[in-house]
């Protein structure tokens, strides 16, 4: 799936936000390696850098695009074009981090006591997900999608799903020895005209412009910008809000 680094990073304060304060509760002093899964354009590994100057800091995506961007970032950190489903680490992880990334990936069951396999004791893997899937930001895309003439070639494209917080601890409860798990509902403040309908072109639409061409796609863009634009209406001074629920789990060896 094609990435758009800029217009992800047009929300750049917002999306980072989140990772720094999944990077809070990490309570660890001298990781000597970190690794950050799904770093997209650097914004969450120049975190982990800032935190950790001395470490050996190492950005995972399967974006060459988003990669691209990282290293133009000048950020001290060593980059990896992988697919995180099939990613191996060659040696111990002192920190596994992931910020909004997990979601797209499938069979969350097995990805996690992968990952913690790879955590030497007091090691951490953190991460945290969008659980905002019930919004009608997101919710809205599906009905669009079934109202117009493009419902059988989305057929397959998916925005991206998370577990509950219980089930999260189940999975990790018997490969480590502390979990911690918290939601946060954030109220984004978002600037300027279809605020909303930029922040999900960044991400959760993207499967599905992606899976379509020329005027169908606009046309359906169109369609949805419509109708997200009605949901989440900007106020006389400029501003959308616009909220936004994730899940933080931080998961000790």
């Amino acid at each position: 799936m094609a990435w758009d680094p800029q217009l992800y990073l047009s929300f750049g304060a917002e999306r980072t936000r989140p990772a720094a304060e999944l990077l809070g509760r990490v309570a660890l002093d001298a990781p000597a390696r970190v690794v950050d899964l799904g770093c997209g354009p650097g914004n969450s590994t120049a975190l982990l850098v800032a935190r950790w100057p001395q470490a050996e800091v190492e950005g995972v995506d399967s974006s060459p695009e988003m990669l691209e961007e990282a290293r133009a970032a000048g950020i001290s950190a060593r980059w990896t074009c992988a697919d995180i489903t099939s990613w191996k680490s060659s040696s111990r992880c002192d920190v596994i981090y992931s910020n909004a990334t997990f979601q797209w990936l499938p069979d969350h069951a097995r990805l996690l006591p992968r990952l913690a396999s790879y955590l030497p004791p007091n090691g951490v893997l953190a991460f945290q997900v969008p659980s905002n899937f019930g919004e009608l930001s997101h919710t809205l895309i599906h009905e669009t999608v079934a109202d117009g003439p493009w419902a059988g070639r989305l057929a397959d494209a998916r925005m991206g799903d998370v577990l509950e917080g219980e089930r999260y601890f189940d999975i990790l409860e018997p490969h480590v020895s502390q979990i911690d798990i918290w939601e946060a509902r954030y109220i984004q403040v978002l600037s300027g005209d279809d605020a909303v309908y930029r922040w999900m072109m960044g991400t959760g639409l993207r499967p599905f412009a992606n899976a379509l061409e020329g005027d169908e796609r606009e046309a359906f863009l169109a369609e949805y910008r419509r109708r997200v634009g009605l949901a989440y209406p900007m106020r006389k001074s400029g501003i959308t809000l616009y909220p936004f629920q994730r899940l933080f789990c931080v998961a000790r060896r």
